[in-house]
């Protein structure tokens, strides 16, 4: 509790603006910890369709067309948390807001770590292209139906990262905790 309680002493000697602007750069490069799904999901959509393609190579186009369509998906967590992280370096509201320096910062914080939350849809939306892309490698008479099921489920998936992405943004511009102060 002596930690903790000197912690908070240390950070009372700060400008609440300055906690804030720091806080604001911490939380920016934690929300681009979410572009490690996309990334490992991608890259698994486009090794499932070298894979395909060398086995079936007069299928190429049509397997590199659901792999990129589906890899296109899996990168949406990515550009929500570039979103935010941008937010947060050029146009962070808090900074304007009236209150407590440490809650406005610690919802900045709040806003970024939050934004992790799109590894998951990012990795699971790529296996979904990888798979989609494998399949009409081996059946492409399907693409249509398969493309279908692929988006229907990455749709499904992304629910997390809207998620994350919908707590970001109240905590940035319709922060609940503000008005209590």
């Amino acid at each position: 509790m002596e930690l903790i309680n000197a912690f908070f002493e240390w950070l009372g000697q700060f400008d609440p603006r300055e906690l804030i602007l720091a806080a604001s750069a911490l939380g920016a490069g934690f929300a681009m910890i979410a572009g490690l799904g996309p990334g490992i999901g991608q890259g698994f959509a486009a090794g499932k369709g070298a894979e395909a393609v060398g086995r079936h190579r007069e299928r190429g186009r049509q397997v590199t067309v659901v792999m990129l369509l589906g890899s296109a998906v899996a990168e949406t967590s990515g550009i929500f948390s570039l979103v935010v992280a941008l937010v947060l370096l050029f146009a962070n509201p808090l900074l304007t807001m009236e209150g407590a320096g440490l809650v406005l910062a610690a919802s900045t914080l709040g806003a970024g770590i939050s934004m992790i939350t799109g590894i998951g849809p990012g990795i699971g939306q790529g296996f979904a292209a990888g798979k989609g892309a494998e399949t009409t490698g081996d059946h492409p008479e399907r693409q249509g139906t398969i493309v279908r099921t692929m988006l229907l489920g990455q749709a499904v998936g992304q629910t997390t990262g809207i998620y994350a992405l919908v707590i970001a943004l109240v905590l940035l511009f319709a922060n609940p905790l503000v008005a209590i102060l």
